[in-house]
């Protein structure tokens, strides 16, 4: 065969299918099994679906803009805290551990993590919220909602159908994270991704907090869960102070957090007598009058210390005078460019103003806003509105 051979199919069953009937347990997705996808494609020599699905997020123009697309700390110009990128490369690294761990499909695992905030706009949470506001007699923001929009409509990346024509299984898992009841229940590598996306922004959104001077060391020591972890740190490596303290205790929340999800969910598996995928969304869903379960979730105790420190970030953090008094003028901002945009649609690029028939002025610049990075934003919103 030569080197340009092979790429319309093979002739014997190609080399991934064959390593994962080797790796993947029977309630793992295996691509073999997948429906496909919503325009027919000849299938890749030597990639499996969901290897493409991957390879075409990395190369969206909607996964380069996180990048420069706030995590949380609108405004705060610095080198250590996440951006939205850096901490979609995070969940995806613990993503990928949770589902080795479960024999579970790392490839798709992966495109998973790396899809599940290209629907974010720029501000973080507060650009969210603002979009929402606007937004809300045409069905408002979400960017669950708004990832599915960008991968099978907005982002434009081959010639014969929009979007990038991503295999079912990820479109029904993303679908599962807007939470309204219309997707299928979720795939067991689906699970995975939510349970580390929470044990990702728990940890570093605290990290990032103590780092910019929000919150101090002691108070996050005043946690239960980070204390115990802290107490394990120290107990690994002897007496530990300032940021060595704060980086091996939020490591040790990590590894704990993980190791227990793994441990709880290897025990469901086996007392559920789980042994493929249908069985997997049956217990979801709940059957022969027993409620649902979430095969892939932590101890009630673990539940219980993550919440604590959620409600401690929520309160200390996300709604604290500093990060509010930053936040309420980004929002003026990016609503004093929206209505400027919907006064004004013929500026937008032509591929939203011909979208404008179909979805409506306000759904159209929605989707043009929400892809901007914050740079952008701020650029866009000097030179069209001014600097005051």
């Amino acid at each position: 065969m030569t080197a340009t051979a092979g790429l319309d199919g093979m002739h014997a069953a190609p080399d991934w299918q064959q390593r994962e009937s080797l790796l993947l347990a029977p309630w793992a997705m295996h691509a073999a099994d997948s429906a496909g996808r919503v325009h027919a494609e000849t299938p890749h020599a030597f990639r499996s679906p969901y290897q493409r699905d991957r390879d075409r997020i990395v190369h969206s123009a909607a996964f380069r803009r996180l990048a420069h697309k706030t995590q949380v700390f609108t405004g705060y110009h610095g080198d250590y805290h996440r951006s939205r990128l850096t901490h979609t490369l995070e969940v995806t690294s613990i993503a990928r551990t949770l589902a080795r761990s479960l024999a579970l499909n790392e490839d798709l695992v992966e495109t998973l993590a790396l899809a599940h905030d290209i629907g974010h706009p720029p501000l973080g949470h507060a650009g969210e919220d603002t979009l929402s506001e606007l937004l809300a007699d045409e069905g408002g923001f979400n960017h669950n909602a708004q990832a599915l929009r960008i991968v099978e409509l907005l982002e434009i990346r081959y010639p014969n159908f929009p979007g990038l024509n991503l295999s079912r299984e990820v479109l029904d898992a993303q679908a599962t994270r807007k939470k309204d009841g219309t997707a299928p229940a979720p795939l067991l590598e689906a699970q995975v991704v939510d349970a580390a996306d929470s044990i990702a922004y728990d940890t570093h959104d605290a990290d990032d907090a103590v780092e910019l001077g929000l919150v101090t060391m002691d108070e996050l020591l005043e946690i239960p869960l980070v204390a115990e972890a802290a107490a394990r740190a120290c107990d690994r490596y002897g007496t530990l102070a300032g940021s060595e303290l704060r980086r091996a205790a939020l490591h040790e929340v990590v590894e704990f957090e993980v190791a227990e999800l793994v441990t709880r969910s290897r025990a469901t598996i086996a007392s559920l007598g789980i042994e493929s995928v249908a069985q997997v969304r049956e217990v979801f869903r709940g059957h022969n009058g027993m409620p649902g379960v979430r095969i892939v979730s932590h101890a009630p105790a673990v539940t219980a210390g993550k919440r604590i420190l959620e409600q401690f970030l929520f309160q200390r953090v996300y709604r604290s005078d500093r990060v509010l008094a930053v936040r309420v003028p980004a929002q003026r901002k990016l609503t004093r460019l929206f209505e400027w945009y919907c006064l004004h649609p013929d500026e937008m690029p032509a591929s939203f103003r011909g979208r404008i028939e179909r979805f409506g002025v306000r759904r159209s610049v929605a989707d043009y806003i929400a892809g901007m990075t914050d740079r952008f934003l701020d650029r866009d919103h000097d030179l069209r509105i001014g600097a005051f």
